[in-house]
């Protein structure tokens, strides 16, 4: 055997175009890339601001509590900002307003530093001012520059810090400032500070560990890559060097592989093709072989009576011409039949339906073959239960019925007998034509290979008395055109039954069996 590799091309020629482990790793490559783009943006570019949309929301949230506490259940208003002080890191302060002054009511103190908590007065009227101004709910930020001002004499206006720019956070104290009333009446000022730390050596870490698994990701894309490509592009690359094999002739290619299920399918079906274009190649040269012979005998014949004709005299006679006219027939039914199943093969024949009597057409069909059953004492009996009509093609279904009855009349037994029957089936308003002989039979593991051409049960040819050997195959592609059913039926020494089945159009109730 070869030593060339099983995937190795039969020619030297490449088709230009990626492989499937580069397409593979780019595919995977760029699915990576798009994580990591995603993880950065996320994990890394917009830390801070989530982080800052987290600490306001929860500023928010303190908020709306305290304000509905406040007018529902006030005596609970310092163990609810309690609860918020450990959950979620907030300083809070409430003052009841009464005319100039302020008294406060409620007070969580989370760190020692709170600015809330070390704020002067006047801040605080700054903040109140504030408050007012904007409808009763104000945030203000202050970095750790500003808070010594904060307790002194002067008061800036808060940081313009965008949320979303890329810069590290350093220590920013957020206010968030309430003007509420409750249910009587009186007038509060709830205050909530929450610190918002650096984020510097976090976002520093997160890049290393980043960076760290943007490598990892890629070597696990590349070794993924080769590990599908593997599962996918070997077996494939085995069934393509067996399709060249099958392509030069060589039926016998191996295309068993294993692998993902699609695979493994296109594997049986490439199997399943090279063993039906076996079949096929070895019907061709049967059939070449079987047309061979049977235009070599009756040309063999008609020169050898041509010869006797011309060379003797008085063998020109009529019986001698006889013969040559015979022979001459059979050389052109063969023909035709041979150009009827190309064409109805390559569908260049197509139907002409029309309704028509079938009961008609088949009692037509046994008047062809009186001088047979006069000549050499063939029986040929048709029974029918109720004459029907039919849509089909008209010329298509008596060639079919005359096939079926040569073919019948070619395997029938010592006895000559033929039957040929119509049966209607109401269940199913449809008419069957069933043809039956009493020969041999035919073994059940042969019956699907006899629609073959030329396809013989003992495989030693003989000329048939009646027909040219393609019937049974130009019966198959009539009757697959029409789109029914049909079938064989047989016993080892009993008999075969051909049969079909047609769509009724309506049964005859008026029938003269005379026309």
């Amino acid at each position: 055997m070869s030593n060339k590799s099983f995937y190795e091309p039969l020619d030297e020629i490449r088709r230009p175009g990626v492989s499937i482990s580069a397409k593979l790793f780019a595919f995977l490559a760029l699915f990576t890339f798009f994580i990591l783009i995603v993880v950065w943006v996320f994990q890394i570019g917009l830390l801070n601001y989530f982080y800052r949309e987290t600490k306001y929301q929860e500023l928010e949230m303190a908020d709306y509590t305290a304000v509905t506490t406040l007018n529902n259940n006030p005596q609970e208003l310092n163990s609810v900002l309690e609860e918020f002080g450990t959950d979620y890191d907030i300083c809070s302060r409430v003052f009841r307003v009464e005319g100039d002054r302020v008294f406060q009511t409620a007070s969580v103190e989370v760190s020692g530093d709170c600015m809330i908590h070390h704020m002067s007065e006047k801040f605080l009227t700054f903040l109140y001012n504030k408050a007012v101004a904007s409808g009763g709910v104000y945030v203000h930020q202050t970095t750790p520059d500003e808070l010594e001002q904060i307790h002194g004499a002067e008061t800036r206006e808060p940081v313009n810090n965008p949320m979303w720019q890329r810069t590290a956070i350093s220590r920013i104290n957020t206010v968030h400032v309430r003007i509420a009333h409750n249910s009587q009446g009186e007038e509060f000022i709830i205050l909530l500070n929450s610190e918002l730390l650096p984020l510097s050596s976090m976002v520093d870490t997160l890049e290393t560990q980043f960076w760290m698994i943007a490598v990892i990701l890629l070597l696990g894309a590349l070794v993924l890559a080769v590990l599908i490509s593997r599962n996918i592009s070997y077996p494939i690359q085995k069934m393509n060097y067996a399709a060249k094999r099958l392509a030069k002739g060589e039926y016998d290619a191996d295309f068993e592989v294993t692998g993902y299920r699609e695979v493994m399918e296109l594997s049986e079906s490439l199997t399943h093709a090279s063993e039906e274009l076996s079949k096929n190649d070895k019907l061709q040269k049967e059939l070449i072989a079987n047309i061979s012979h049977d235009l070599r005998t009756p040309l063999t014949m008609i020169i050898g009576y041509s010869e006797v004709m011309r060379d003797l005299p008085g063998e020109n006679t009529p019986e001698n011409v006889q013969v040559i006219i015979d022979e001459t027939q059979r050389l052109s039914n063969l023909v035709n039949d041979l150009l009827d199943l190309s064409k109805l093969q390559a569908g260049t024949r197509k139907l002409t339906l029309e309704p028509f009597n079938l009961t008609d057409v088949v009692q037509n069909v046994m008047l062809r073959y009186e001088k047979l059953t006069q000549k050499d004492e063939y029986r040929i009996e048709f029974s029918y239960d109720t004459p029907v009509e039919v849509i089909a093609d008209q010329t298509m279904i008596l060639q079919v019925v005359y096939n079926l009855i040569n073919n019948a009349i070619n395997y029938t037994g010592d006895d000559k007998l033929v039957r040929v029957t119509q049966k209607v089936i109401k269940e199913t308003n449809r008419v069957r034509i069933s043809v039956t002989d009493s020969g041999a039979g035919i073994p059940a593991d042969q019956i699907p290979l006899i629609w073959d051409r030329y396809y013989k049960i003992d495989k030693v040819h003989r000329r048939a008395m009646v027909g040219t050997g393609l019937g049974l195959s130009i019966v198959k592609h009539i009757l697959e055109q029409h789109n029914t059913t049909y079938g064989v039926e047989s016993k080892l020494g009993v008999g075969s039954t051909f049969w079909f089945e047609l769509n009724i159009l309506n049964e005859v109730t008026d029938y003269d069996t005379n026309s």
